[in-house]
């Protein structure tokens, strides 16, 4: 396909403009404990190995070269590489290009990593064989019940086995595995597939579930490192995809059932490239350009950057970029720096962008007052009920705590910054009541604990002044029914698409909180530094573990359509979505689509496909220029195409943002369809139009197939005036659904004013750097 460059046109990077999005944590560590998300990494277990004074004084680069021809064993490029690290060293170090080389990317990307002084950086960048340089970027790690909630029932196991998922290899791109788990079992597993071409570390015994381990840590060898999991986030999530069926799995009791994956019989790779809450850029790639050779067919990525980043600067979209070409489906998590707008950082739309919502089973831990009034409290106790224990009120904060005595009694602490545990410890408390301002699920602590609501506090607050010997006790948990399932939670990131606003992101939901799946009995169940309880399966929230309900949603799709491209899976995923019925005045910016529906995305009806063609189109018209472009795509393009938001772009989701609120706008979007149904269906389109002034039409309003995978086109047209606030909402939401009478293809319309994005803010962002800084 022939391109031309517009030469004037250059996408900047967005570090100096408003899109530079930073969570900067201004408080402990561990900020922000009672916001389920994930702070398991605020209990450290490893320290990365320290490096010699020559490589401190280095940063790690990622350099992107043009492709070269490849060899057998890859020393042809790699020689490549050395030559051009050392024309940059120029004779001015004392160590060698190879020994300054972290990674050789020679597989499916095509470049290095390497330790470079800013000079030598520079020196290498005016090299006619580098395409681009890149500083290493920090990205961070973001059941029982879940799986039948999304309508997937349990089926025999032997019938998994057979028909769902057995050819199939998900890559988890994580902390690593926990093999001894139960839900890794390879009873009555096949050998690996024949397509597998991957490896196993020396230091695990890799089995017909787990066919591959290797670790990635700044280039060190196997041996050194180690694929085993000792922090439970990579078990977590990759049992939540494809874990077997284990019968009776619990937290000592609490949320008992059957715990699974989607898709119990396919195969996992485990790469592991996070190292205390640290997933650094080039480890990903290297990951990723194994992950593709080796023959995965989706890869899940539970991570998401603390900066916002242009396609050309973001490993992850890069990697993913290089995946979609070999036909390898990205799943990844929308962050957890919710309810902030703009705050989804995993963009590009090659990638398909997880929101976490909650299940109709919701943990509580009651609290019972001396007069017998009972509150709900958001915490999961797996301790022996504390029966009528005095009541205290400390009136300082956390560190205030420290030397005081308060042995039995149960702490209500009014402070609503975050909870020392172990300060609570050091009194000899038996417990402790605090407030919380969201309801975003319950977490565990290292000590009876219960959160309650602000009016609830209060409440127990005037009990406490009004007696004169209060008491209280904190039950063990107990599951709840929740009706209002699902709702969005209040940590997952929200859109607007900063970077391509006609893209609508996140992309899809998935159930993120309090979901039970295997974990590492390497770490213990909370963060605190008094627990010393280790599980097999723990319960945990966040983006990072809705992620994996989608991978492994894709994961079903492609077992039934192995030839389907990862566009088709998305867009079987995306228009099969349960539409989520919620007054959050952030839609679809909160939750994409809906939740995810493994069931019907089996059999869409049809599907938006888009190939590596129509994503460099869509590079182009966003402005970026050739060097940005080769840096995504590895190879040299041209092309010439008018600036747009993005909204052409063949997705299954449409996003339009307009001027401002009261200005008439018209819109005309156009989509292609492919029929992977029945031949000789018929479809019919349906309006969903929003409240308001606002007008949707399609044409044609009938499309009619008379063959298998043919494709046809139609246009929807918006127009109107946007008020702001109607039916409590920022923007406006709409939606088109064709149906043949069996099947509903609906694709989200949302309409919003372009100044949503100026909203966003760094002083109210959610999102924290656990246990470090961001990068």
């Amino acid at each position: 396909m022939s391109h031309t460059l517009n030469p004037s046109r250059r996408r900047t990077s967005p570090t100096s403009s408003h899109h530079a999005r930073r969570c900067d944590h201004q408080e402990h560590p561990c900020a922000s404990r009672h916001l389920p998300l994930l702070p398991r990494f605020c209990h450290p277990k490893r320290a990365l190995p320290r490096r010699n004074r020559d490589d401190n004084e280095k940063k790690v680069y990622i350099v992107f070269t043009a492709r070269q021809p490849a060899s057998d064993d890859g020393a042809t490029i790699e020689s490549y590489h050395h030559n051009l690290l050392s024309d940059a060293l120029d004779g001015t170090s004392s160590s060698s290009a190879q020994e300054r080389v972290v990674y050789h990317y020679t597989r499916s990307l095509h470049g290095f990593a390497a330790r470079l002084t800013e000079e030598e950086k520079n020196r290498l960048a005016g090299n006619g064989g580098v395409l681009s340089i890149h500083e290493r970027v920090v990205y961070r790690p973001q059941t029982t019940r879940s799986w039948n909630f999304l309508g997937l029932p349990l089926q025999e196991e032997q019938k998994s086995l057979q028909q769902l998922g057995h050819d199939v290899i998900i890559g988890f791109m994580d902390t690593g595995i926990f093999m001894e788990s139960q839900s890794f079992s390879d009873d009555g597993l096949t050998a690996p597939p024949a397509k597998w071409k991957g490896r196993c570390s020396e230091t695990v015994k890799c089995n017909n579930k787990i066919i591959g381990a290797w670790a990635y840590s700044g280039g060190r060898p196997d041996g050194q490192v180690s694929p085993v999991d000792r922090e439970g986030h990579g078990t977590h999530t990759a049992s939540t995809a494809a874990g077997r069926v284990v019968m009776n799995a619990s937290l000592y009791g609490v949320a008992n059932g059957t715990a699974r994956g989607a898709v119990p019989g396919a195969r996992l790779a485990i790469y592991k490239v996070c190292w205390d809450d640290v997933c650094a850029s080039e480890d990903i790639l290297a990951a990723i350009d194994d992950a593709i050779a080796d023959g995965v067919d989706v890869i899940s990525a539970s991570v998401s950057g603390m900066f916002l980043r242009e396609y050309h600067e973001d490993a992850l979209a890069i990697g993913a970029f290089h995946a979609i070409r070999r036909g390898v489906v990205t799943s990844v998590a929308a962050g957890n720096c919710g309810p902030t707008l703009g705050t989804v950082t995993n963009l590009a739309p090659w990638m398909i962008s997880t929101a976490a919502t909650n299940t109709d089973r919701k943990i509580v831990s009651k609290v019972v007052l001396g007069n017998g009034k009972h509150f709900q409290g958001n915490a999961i106790n797996t301790f022996p009920d504390i029966v009528k224990r005095a009541l205290i009120v400390d009136p300082g904060n956390w560190q205030k705590l420290d030397g005081v005595r308060y042995k039995g009694a149960i702490l209500l602490c009014p402070s609503t910054n975050d909870l020392d545990e172990h300060m609570v410890v050091r009194t000899g408390a038996a417990g402790v009541i605090f407030p919380i301002d969201t309801d975003d699920g319950s977490i565990a602590y290292s000590v009876p604990a219960a959160a309650v609501s602000l009016i609830h506090f209060r409440e127990i607050l005037k009990y406490y002044n009004s007696t004169r010997h209060p008491v209280v006790s904190i039950w063990n948990s107990e599951t709840l029914f929740d009706v209002e399932a699902p709702l969005v939670a209040g940590f997952s990131s929200r859109g607007p698409n900063l970077l391509s606003p006609g893209v609508l992101k996140p992309d899809i939901s998935a159930p993120g909180v309090e979901i039970l799946a295997a974990w590492s009995t390497y770490n213990v169940v909370s963060p605190g530094q008094d627990d010393d309880r280790r599980v097999p399966y723990n319960i945990v929230s966040g983006t990072s573990v809705a992620t994996p309900h989608v991978t492994g949603a894709a994961a079903y799709v492609k077992s039934v359509h192995p030839d389907w491209s990862p566009a088709a899976i998305m867009s079987s995923l995306v228009t099969t979505a349960t539409p989520i019925r919620s007054s959050i005045p952030e839609a679809e910016f909160a939750y994409g689509a809906g939740q995810v529906n493994p069931t019907s995305a089996v059999d869409p009806g049809l599907v938006y496909d888009a190939a590596e063609p129509d994503y460099i189109n869509f590079l182009c018209a966003q402005g970026y220029n050739a060097t940005q472009i080769a840096a995504v795509t590895g190879t040299n393009v041209t092309c010439w195409s008018p600036a747009s938001s993005g909204a052409e772009l063949n997705y299954p989701s449409i996003a339009i943002p307009i001027l401002n609120y009261g200005v008439d706008f018209s819109e005309t979007i156009s989509r292609t369809v492919t029929n992977v149904g029945p031949v000789g269906s018929v479809y019919h389109a349906k309006i969903i139009s929003p409240p308001g002034d606002i007008t949707v039409s399609v044409e044609p309003e009938e499309l009619a197939f008379s063959a298998a995978n043919k494709k046809l086109r139609f246009t929807v047209t918006v127009s109107g005036t946007l008020s702001p606030g109607v039916g409590g909402r920022l923007a406006a939401s709409a939606s088109v659904v064709w149906s043949d009478g069996t099947r509903r293809v609906r694709s989200p319309i949302y309409i919003f004013p372009q100044q949503l994005s100026s909203y966003t803010s760094t002083e109210s962002c959610r999102c924290k750097a656990y246990c470090g800084s961001s990068d």
